[in-house]
């Protein structure tokens, strides 16, 4: 795993770099991480990423002053659906289909927080989009999926923000022919693919990594991502 800079509207930020291993060219994926931010968790995602094919960027949006200073006004600017933080999210892209290894071709995949980043993002020239509880699901559903890209969406039944979200989501998505994986795990909540600190506590209140879950929801994610983003 590279530590590089991506040069957004605002100044260089710092993101994570994950490259497959033998000769490209590949396609990309950019990573967006949930509300915690930076650490081991996100590179041990790269790490899946570039292992499965896949170039990985993940910026990282608390660049410009660490968690504490900068949590409030990304998610407000996910609210509201622009602002640096989004511009962060297609500058990553941008690096990656100006790289020479990648063939043009670029997913996005968040958590938590990166999830509905992944959502909203979705129309804005990505080939295909994973979603990982996405939850609460971005405002104004229908107007923000207008001309999406293909969707691999994963939810937990036991999600305390994801109350109606795959329902919600599935009904959007057929009504705008988007074409979509959308799977909701009985024995998982959020964050269910995260390894975060703390997790018999995040269990009891809903939250908390789950293996098998997990696993499968990657299996789905690369093999949509396979099929959208490969020739």
């Amino acid at each position: 795993m590279t530590k590089i800079k991506v040069e957004t509207p605002d100044g260089p930020i710092d993101a994570l770099l994950g490259v497959p291993d033998g000769d490209g060219p590949w396609p990309g994926v950019v990573v967006v991480h949930d509300a915690i931010g930076y650490g081991p968790d996100n590179e041990a995602t790269s790490a899946r990423i570039a292992a499965a094919g896949y170039l990985a960027v993940t910026p990282d949006l608390y660049s410009r002053g660490g968690r504490a200073r900068c949590v409030t006004r990304v998610f407000r600017e996910l609210l509201s659906q622009r602002g640096r933080a989004l511009d962060d999210v297609l500058a990553a892209r941008d690096h990656l289909t100006s790289m020479p290894q990648c063939t043009g071709a670029v997913g996005i995949a968040g958590f938590c927080m990166g999830g509905q980043f992944a959502l909203v993002l979705s129309p804005k020239g990505f080939g295909a989009s994973a979603p990982f509880y996405g939850t609460p699901l971005p405002r104004n559903l229908s107007e923000t999926l207008d001309g999406a890209c293909p969707i691999v969406a994963s939810f937990g039944r036991r999600d305390p923000l994801g109350i109606g979200a795959p329902a919600r989501l599935r009904e959007v998505v057929a009504a705008k022919n988007i074409p979509a994986d959308i799977k909701v795990y009985p024995d998982a909540g959020h964050s269910f693919a995260n390894k975060l600190p703390g997790q018999p506590l995040l269990r009891i209140t809903g939250f908390g990594y789950n293996e098998a879950a997990t696993e499968d929801a990657w299996r789905r994610v690369f093999a949509f991502f396979a099929e959208h983003l490969t020739d």
